[in-house]
């Protein structure tokens, strides 16, 4: 299992902190995600590291810390939104990274929690893992799985590899761009190096720092061999 602890937390922090942008009647992620699709692949070398809330995957580390790198006079509001969008699509793909490692073949990845909501977002992670991903119909994921689950304790499938196979629907495959999902694999080589370069800065926390809350922003990504 691979977890990012901050994912959609990250966008949430933001917004909280610096909005997201006039208010026009629309949902204010909407908002972000469209001023971040101004911006090109890559946010033009500004990096996001989501570790927030110190992270679980794959450095189990309680004292990481987040990081915004790469930062010059000439980039904007939009730059850090999408470098947010692709840090944390960074983060999940060091998920994939360590199955790749393990010779754990990925033959499917579905998206799901309030990131997958994001047609930028999906796009995104779609190309900085270099595979197609899938969006579910239901959204929600922890408690239609609990419900799947209650299902089969019922007797109202033999098995959960019936139940899914009958209730779990396909909405839309993203198909990620060959030319945009190699330029996220260079960015992803110079991501990778950032957290040991910044490791030994936040080693012990500074005296009277908080973690923040512990259950926040998980984005979900489901893989199948």
């Amino acid at each position: 299992m691979g977890v990012t602890q901050a994912a959609g937390l990250s966008l949430r922090w933001f917004r909280d902190r610096f909005g997201a942008g006039p208010e026009d009647g629309r949902d204010p992620y909407e908002r972000l995600s469209d001023e971040a699709s101004t911006v090109s692949a890559g946010a033009e070398g500004v990096f996001w590291v989501p570790y927030l809330m110190g992270e679980r995957t794959p450095h189990c580390d309680p004292n990481a810390r987040g990081a915004l790198l790469g930062l010059s006079a000439s980039h904007t509001r939009a730059h850090v939104i999408r470098a947010i969008m692709e840090g944390v699509a960074f983060s999940l793909k060091d998920t994939f990274t360590i199955f790749r490692e393990m010779k754990v073949p990925v033959e499917r990845i579905r998206l799901g929690g309030g990131g997958a909501r994001s047609t930028l977002w999906r796009q995104i992670q779609a190309d900085v893992y270099g595979h197609e991903v899938e969006l579910v119909e239901v959204e929600e994921g922890a408690a239609y799985g609990a419900a799947i689950l209650a299902g089969v304790g019922a007797g109202n499938w033999t098995s959960v590899d019936e139940a899914c196979d009958t209730v779990i629907r396909i909405a839309q495959r993203v198909a990620p761009d060959p030319q945009r999902s190699a330029a996220m694999e260079q960015c992803y080589r110079r991501y990778r190096r950032i957290y040991p370069a910044l490791r030994s800065v936040f080693e012990a926390p500074i005296k009277g720092s908080r973690t923040g809350p512990r259950h926040d922003g998980l984005m979900n990504v489901a893989c199948s061999a």
